[in-house]
């Protein structure tokens, strides 16, 4: 599982003009708050990184001063700053010391908004040294064109070469040993590194469907302004967890316990690749009945993250309640708006989360679960066994 993610945000953005000239692009106001922040959110929604390296160049003080040691949900945010102008490539040579021996690469002026942890899998697969993630169309002759053979690079066609076909997201999947082919700075991974992997088929690429935009110009720059807020605002699914992703057994609290329902893991990966939100919502009494503590919950949980992440999946956020009224635990003996059919863990959902009510829906085995769904405005449904992939494809839009 990579837990890394590396951030290029050294550029000058001289496409912009003034308004790269006292901030550096990545940190430019976009739908009223940093770009960056954009991409730190969606980073860290997947619960797998750790760790986040920006590595600044133009105007990194700001960056220092805004980001370095920071926690951004999981994660822990630190800075690189270049001594000058090095390049994509070059910023990767400064910061060897750093990186991790397999790491998501990504260019702090563009957002791809698609399965990050989907490309991680796809990696793993190949011997590459670098897996792309490539936006499967854009139409218009800004961009570049991608050449592939199935899956690996052939060659790069320049802007302008071909009105449509797959381009460079700039989001990658990157083997440490990158930094061995970079024997000069400044350079460029693009121009310099890439030919080389290309020539060597070390290159290989997936091909994804999901928002994109670069703010390099000033066109998508204020195209931005609008959209970015607007595409991140998302229809979101939410799981009951024992009887709908693992076999209920009464309180099942222990690892050795859990059997995952046949179709879970793929039906939260299909949610996951789809663009909706991720939540499970789950009664916990075990808690306040004295079975088991919230660390069993928690390790429970984590424990279903890594599962979920070997095959490209994950879950936003677990919410669960401890909380009963017949409890013999005293600190969770008590009456609470979070406990279904009550709303609360889906309204707490919504408070810390972008989602989208329209078309988000409930997946429930009991009725106070679409009790909770309604309770919330949100649609709920009674899932009675069987294949839970199958169950939810037609529920969700593609």
């Amino acid at each position: 599982m990579l837990k890394q993610a590396v951030v290029l945000v050294g550029g000058l953005g001289t496409r912009l003009g003034e308004r790269t000239h006292a901030v550096p692009k990545p940190l430019l106001d976009v739908g009223g708050r940093p770009f960056l922040d954009y991409l730190l959110d969606d980073l860290t929604r997947y619960g797998a990184i750790e760790s986040i390296l920006l590595l600044a160049g133009h105007r990194a003080e700001q960056v220092v001063g805004q980001y370095d040691g920071r926690r951004w949900r999981r994660a822990t945010i630190s800075v690189v700053t270049e001594p000058a102008q090095l390049g994509t490539g070059g910023a990767l040579k400064h910061a060897a010391f750093r990186l991790a021996d397999r790491f998501f690469l990504l260019n702090g002026d563009s957002f791809f908004d698609f399965n990050l942890l989907d490309l991680a899998v796809e990696a793993a697969k190949s011997s590459a040294t670098v897996q792309m993630a490539l936006k499967r169309d854009q139409a218009g002759d800004r961009y570049g064109r991608v050449l592939l053979e199935r899956d690996v690079v052939r060659n790069f066609l320049p802007a302008g070469a071909r009105p449509s076909g797959p381009i460079n997201s700039g989001v990658y999947c990157v083997d440490r040993r990158v930094v061995e082919l970079i024997d000069e700075v400044p350079c460029s991974l693009e121009q310099r590194v890439f030919p080389g992997l290309v020539a060597r088929g070390e290159l290989r690429a997936t091909l994804y469907d999901g928002f994109f935009i670069d703010i390099g110009i000033p066109t998508d720059f204020d195209r931005a302004q609008a959209e970015m807020p607007a595409a991140l605002h998302r229809p979101a699914v939410f799981f009951d967890r024992d009887g709908v992703l693992n076999v209920d057994k009464n309180y099942v609290h222990k690892i050795e316990d859990f059997d995952w329902i046949a179709g879970a893991r793929e039906a939260i990966k299909l949610c996951n690749d789809r663009g909706y939100l991720t939540f499970v919502v789950t009664n916990q009494a075990g808690v306040a009945r004295g079975y088991y503590g919230v660390d069993a919950v928690h390790q429970l949980h984590d424990w279903m993250s890594c599962e979920l992440a070997a095959i490209g999946a994950h879950i936003e956020e677990f919410q669960y309640c401890p909380d009963h009224e017949e409890g013999v635990v005293e600190a969770f003996r008590r009456r609470s708006e979070r406990r279904k059919p009550a709303p609360g863990m889906i309204l707490d959902c919504f408070k810390g989360w972008p989602v989208r009510k329209e078309q988000s829906l409930l997946i429930g085995d009991k009725p106070h679960d679409l009790e909770a769904a309604a309770a919330a405005g949100i649609a709920g449904h009674l899932f009675e066994g069987g294949d839970l992939a199958s169950f939810i494809r037609p529920l969700i839009r593609a």
